[in-house]
């Protein structure tokens, strides 16, 4: 377990773990990246005045501040439980991440787009920034070309971290699919952060070359239209963790299965699971018996049903099982009278 108390996760389907040493890393190597990355930009753009190297700075800004708050929720999530919150404080994890995506749409969409509606203004004013007829015309270019660098890399780390979990599954599919928000949060704002400096260069490339700053401005746009698509992607899938998603398909087999091959198991008459934790979930069920089992028959069924579970899904942890008795439908009954 890590310091900060996050659990082994899981892959969406078929359960390959992502360590969590693995998501620490990729963390950290974005939190790094971006600290550095946003200084330079900053720098970069207060020697040129470029719309796309500050909408770029608040970017990295945001980032790293985001890769705080994953690693604050993952501290919140260690918390034992208590008599308020019975099943831990697990999901304080899905809460950060959700965070992250209100931090992405603020800070850095809805800014860049204000800043491409102000550069445009400002250019239609005929005002006119340093950006073509600095001598440091060529600072930004070299800033998004070493930040491709550090991004690219970041983005690899993340990528490798889950190759293993993803198997097939494209990035989209896996941030779908996954339970454990970190490294789903850390691929996004990587891609995002890559196809951003994609759009900067265009923009700062286009604008030396013709002269025209609006392509400055349009690059600013377009990273902030990118960070709003992503904000609502991310958002979307952490409100779905957050308001309790089932456990995966995989998983839910392998807990019926488990249940349904226990000796004194007629059949499970119907079962529920939710995840209370990116690694823990909660298994209600309810089982027929036989009706001629006596109380302690039926102990000895639970407690080897709750074992076999256990053996199968290990990330099962709160497990409730109520014994009942399957009774015939009025229909059954009736084909059975006649």
């Amino acid at each position: 377990m890590w310091a900060w108390g996050w659990g082994a996760s899981t892959g969406p389907r078929n359960g390959a773990p992502v360590s969590t040493e693995g998501g620490r890393r990729a963390i950290i190597a974005a939190a790094s990246a971006n600290l550095g990355i946003a200084a330079t930009k900053f720098a970069a753009w207060g020697v040129t005045g470029a719309s796309s190297m500050l909408a770029e700075a608040i970017h990295s800004t945001a980032d790293t501040g985001n890769q705080l708050l994953l690693m604050i929720g993952g501290r919140a999530a260690v918390r034992e439980p208590d008599e308020e919150h019975p099943f831990g404080y697990g999901r304080a994890r899905y809460l950060a991440a959700f965070m992250v995506a209100i931090v992405l749409f603020t800070l850095g969409g809805l800014f860049a787009l204000y800043e491409c509606y102000e550069k445009i203004m400002a250019v239609r004013a005929g005002e006119h920034d340093a950006l073509t007829e600095s001598t440091w015309w060529w600072v930004p270019l070299v800033v998004v070309g070493i930040s491709l660098v550090a991004e690219s890399l970041s983005l690899r780390t993340a990528l490798k971290e889950t190759h293993k979990a993803r198997a097939h599954l494209s990035v989209l599919d896996f941030i779908k699919q996954a339970k454990a928000p970190e490294l789903p949060v850390v691929m996004l704002e990587d891609s995002a952060a890559v196809l951003g400096l994609v759009f900067a260069l265009a923009g700062i490339g286009l604008t030396l070359l013709t002269g025209n700053e609006i392509f400055d401005a349009v690059g600013s746009g377009c990273i902030g239209l990118l960070l709003v698509v992503v904000a609502v992607i991310l958002g979307r899938e952490m409100l779905s963790l957050l308001e309790g998603e089932s456990a995966s398909p995989e998983n839910r087999a392998a807990v019926a299965e488990a249940i349904s091959d226990t000796s004194g198991v007629d059949s499970i008459i119907h079962m529920r699971t939710i995840h209370v934790a990116p690694e823990t979930i909660l298994v209600a069920a309810k089982i027929a018996v036989d009706p001629g089992d006596s109380a302690v028959g039926v102990a000895r069924i639970i407690d080897d049903a709750e074992a076999a579970v256990r053996a199968a899904v290990p990330m099962v942890g709160p497990l409730y099982l109520e014994p009942d008795i399957l009774r015939p439908s009025p229909s059954d009954a009736d084909v059975k009278e006649n």
